[in-house]
C-alpha cells in the first residue's frame, strides 16, 4: 500500500466531507444527495407504494413494452430458492447512474432515445459487427432465465430476464487469440444522461464495465433484451444490458452501444472512481465485506402491498458457484 500517491484529476480529497465531495464514496454520495442509502432506499420503495394514481399509471405505461412471443424458459434457470420480485417494484427501484443518484429514476430514464439503436462489436475480432434492434431479437437464441440479482448495497431481487447468452455473440464475432478482456460501453449524451447532477464533468463517463473473455464465455453470462415477458423498459437498461448474476449489480452495464475485445484490462466506471470499494472483479462474496458494511446478509425485495423484504444470508457467487467457481480457483 503506497504512502504517497498523485491523485487523479477526477478524485477529491478524503478530508472533504460535504455532499458535493462524496463521489469517491458511492453510498455516502447517494445518501447525501438523494437519500438513497440502503435504509432510505427502502423508504423510497414505500414512497413509491404510496404514489398517486397518475404516477402509478405512468409507471405501468413504462413497463408495458411489446411482448416477446414464442418465448421458452431455459430449464436450467427456471427457478431459484425465492420468489420472483414483483414487476412494479423492480420497475421503480433501479440504479441507473446516468439518470441520477436516486433509486426512483424510472421517469428520468424515459428520456433515453432507443430508436435506430446500434450495437457495435469491435476490437480484436475476426468478424466485427454492428447490430440493430431487429438483429438483437432475431440473430441470437432468445430465452428466459430467472436469476438472482445482488446489489453491492446489500439488497437483492429475483428477475426473469429475457435475452441470449453472451457466448453466442462471441461465436458470431470470433475473437482473436490476443483478446483477453471485453469492455462494454453504455450510451452517453450529457444532455440526456445527466448523471447525478453535480460535478458531472469530473466523472469518468461514459459508463463502462469489463469482463475477462473467459467470464463472458461462461454459461451464466447473459445479454438481456427483455424482462417479465416484455422488451426491456428504459429504466432496466433498454434495449440491451449485461446480466452477470454472480457479480454485484454495478457490473451489469445498461443501454450498451459498444462491445470491444481488448488485449489489456480496461478501466471501468466504479473501479476508476474508487477501486478500494469497487474492485474490478466484484464477485458476490459474503466473506469479503465492503469497507463500510458487511456483505454477509442482504435485504431481499419481493412483493406485497406493504412491501416485503427479508433479511437473508448472502450466497458465495450469489449461489452460482457450480457455474463460475472454477474461474477463480
Amino acid at each position: 500500500m503506497t504512502i504517497i500517491r498523485v491523485p487523479k484529476s477526477w478524485e477529491l480529497p478524503e478530508q472533504q466531507v460535504t455532499s458535493e465531495t462524496a463521489y469517491s464514496n458511492r453510498r455516502r454520495f447517494l445518501k447525501n444527495l438523494v437519500g438513497a442509502s440502503l435504509g432510505t432506499g427502502m423508504l423510497s420503495i414505500l414512497g413509491c407504494q404510496a404514489s398517486s394514481s397518475a404516477s402509478d399509471k405512468a409507471l405501468v405505461e413504462t413497463l408495458n413494452q411489446p411482448k416477446l412471443k414464442s418465448l421458452a424458459t431455459n430449464p436450467a434457470f427456471a427457478s431459484v430458492d425465492r420468489p420472483i420480485t414483483d414487476q412494479d417494484l423492480a420497475g421503480q427501484y433501479n440504479n441507473f447512474y446516468e439518470f441520477g443518484g436516486s433509486k426512483s429514476i424510472w421517469q428520468a430514464a424515459q428520456n433515453l432515445p432507443t430508436k435506430d439503436w446500434k450495437l457495435q462489436v469491435t476490437g480484436l475480432v475476426k468478424n466485427p459487427q454492428t447490430y440493430d434492434l431487429d438483429d438483437l431479437q432475431t440473430k441470437f437464441p432468445i430465452e428466459e432465465r430467472i436469476y438472482r440479482f445482488r446489489c453491492v448495497e446489500a439488497w437483492s431481487m429475483v428477475l426473469p430476464w429475457i435475452g441470449f447468452p453472451m457466448k453466442a455473440l462471441i461465436k458470431a464475432v470470433e475473437p482473436t487469440s490476443e483478446a483477453k478482456f471485453v469492455r462494454f460501453t453504455s450510451y452517453y449524451d450529457r444532455k440526456i444522461t445527466i448523471g447525478p447532477g453535480i460535478h458531472l464533468g469530473s466523472l469518468p463517463w461514459p459508463y463502462t464495465e469489463s469482463l475477462r473473455v473467459e467470464e463472458m464465455a461462461n454459461e451464466l453470462a447473459f445479454f438481456a433484451i427483455g424482462i417479465y415477458g416484455h422488451l426491456l423498459p428504459k429504466q432496466h437498461g433498454a434495449p440491451i444490458r449485461m446480466v452477470v448474476p454472480w457479480k454485484y449489480g454495478f457490473k451489469g452495464a445498461k443501454s450498451i452501444v459498444k462491445v470491444e475485445f481488448l488485449a489489456n484490462q480496461p478501466a471501468t466506471y466504479w473501479n476508476t472512481i474508487n477501486s478500494y470499494e469497487y474492485d474490478f472483479e466484484a464477485n458476490v462474496n459474503p466473506n469479503k465485506p465492503h469497507p463500510r458494511w458487511s456483505q454477509a446478509t442482504e435485504k431481499f425485495i419481493s412483493s406485497g402491498p406493504n412491501l416485503s423484504w427479508d433479511k437473508r444470508p448472502t450466497l458465495l457467487y450469489n449461489g452460482y458457484g457450480e457455474y463460475v467457481g472454477q474461474l477463480y480457483s
